[in-house]
């Protein structure tokens, strides 16, 4: 059977399933219960100076659904803990004794000054814990305090804080990074210039989730008022993958050690995070729609997908599909592809005509022999794969490649063989080798 344990910055864990600093990791119960589920690991829940945080006691949560009722997003409004320092520390101590092959990574948010970072550093190294996240990248609330994304948006602060926490722990140092900025990269490599051993990523996205229109207050409220907040689940995805991905191949930071966060429901999401580059992945929004026990789920799912595969261990697979991401004037632009509908398994719905009629290309003709039937024009056909997309019939619609030296029927030309890009075509002004 493949191994699926493992040793992130020397933290080691029997799978690479952690909980996230989330409400699922802030007491002791909480991660017993996880821990005896099987969870690899946890993130504890963000410790702050004394006098702790306030939370709000109106709604803290709230989702959006999809037509079944499923939970696509989900938007918090919670702060750091909101329960004395000495209380979470002393939590700490005892789970790490009771369970020492879990991992146990502290997150923390602490003003940016000097001093309270090296407090607070030596409080959580003497609970045995195994390493430290920073979290620059709450959304909201904290920020004034110079903590959360309010740092997290400014590089200079996280290289400077990164540099002394590194001063003042030996604990593995984990920058956790907010998505609500530009460019990823330039707070990952802040991140590694000030030494600190590791990325996590992404945070939550900023974030309204509605607007009751009766009232014309957005929601949640509490006494009728409401306020932005961190926006997680399966919807961010894609977000975080790309984000991960940018980090994987930047050459500033290709390499360093990424924890992989972003809407992670099964087991195939995990190792999608895994070939993009990350090396443990942390789950929150599922845990809390489907509770603790999902971790068994997610560790059979990988571990059968190794197999199947011929992967050993996690680092068989770590990081293989980075290569495959380019930037789009890379894109091999004499490649060309083409929509086939299987008849066999078509309902005869007409999705996709539709949509290619009315937003796409005018490629799928609806009749033929004046009955209702679809089928692709490839006179017309881009290759774009919206029909795909649509289909409620998987595999019914597939994309075939045009092979080399095949006429393109939308061009009348055959398909070149050769590899070329933006940079070297034709219609580009600034093409490589053009005069000025």
């Amino acid at each position: 059977m493949a191994d699926i344990s493992s040793n992130f910055l020397g933290i080691k864990s029997p799978n690479p399933f952690w909980l996230a600093s989330a409400p699922p990791t802030d007491k002791e119960v909480n991660v017993v219960r996880a821990f005896e589920a099987g969870w690899g690991g946890v993130v504890w829940k963000t410790l702050g100076e004394d006098p702790p945080v306030v939370n709000v006691n109106g709604p803290r949560y709230s989702t959006l659904l999809g037509t079944d009722r499923r939970v696509i997003g989900l938007n918090n409004i919670e702060l750091i803990s909101d329960r004395p320092l000495q209380v979470n520390l002393d939590e700490i101590r005892r789970v790490k004794r009771a369970w020492p092959d879990r991992a146990m990574v502290v997150s923390l948010m602490v003003p940016l000054d000097e001093g309270a970072w090296k407090r607070i550093l030596r409080q959580v190294e003497d609970t045995g814990a195994d390493g430290v996240e920073l979290n620059f990248g709450c959304p909201h609330g904290m920020s004034e305090r110079g903590m959360g994304s309010a740092v997290g948006q400014v590089p200079e602060y996280i290289e400077r804080i990164a540099g002394w926490c590194k001063t003042h722990t030996k604990l593995p140092v984990i920058v956790k990074l907010t998505p609500n900025i530009t460019d990823v990269r330039y707070p990952a490599r802040a991140a590694k210039a000030g030494g600190a051993d590791a990325v996590s990523l992404i945070n939550t996205i900023n974030s309204v989730m509605g607007v009751d229109l009766e009232r014309m207050v957005m929601t949640p409220a509490t006494d009728g008022w409401g306020s932005h907040g961190g926006y997680c689940g399966p919807a961010v995805k894609p977000i975080a993958l790309n984000m991960v991905a940018e980090i994987a191949r930047d050459a500033a930071t290709a390499g360093m050690p990424i924890s992989g966060i972003g809407g992670i429901t099964t087991w195939r999401d995990a190792a999608e995070f895994i070939a993009m580059g990350a090396s443990t992945v942390q789950v929150c929004t599922a845990a809390m729609v489907y509770g603790f026990k999902i971790v068994q789920d997610l560790c059979d799912g990988l571990s059968n997908f190794m197999d199947e595969q011929g992967y050993k261990t996690l680092d068989d697979f770590k990081g293989r599909a980075v290569p495959s991401v380019k930037n789009w004037n890379q894109l091999n632009l004499n490649y060309v592809e083409k929509a086939v509908i299987n008849q066999d398994s078509c309902i005869q719905c007409g999705r996709c005509h539709i949509v290619c009629e009315d937003t796409s290309h005018q490629a799928i003709f609806a009749q033929k022999d004046g009955k209702r039937h679809f089928e692709v024009n490839e006179a017309e056909c881009v290759g774009c794969n919206l029909c795909v997309s649509i289909c409620p019939v998987p595999n019914t619609i597939t994309m075939r490649r045009v092979a080399p030296g095949e006429v393109d029927q939308r061009t009348g030309q055959p398909v070149p063989a050769e590899y070329a890009n933006w940079t070297t075509h034709a219609n580009n002004p600034m093409r490589s080798g053009c005069g000025s």
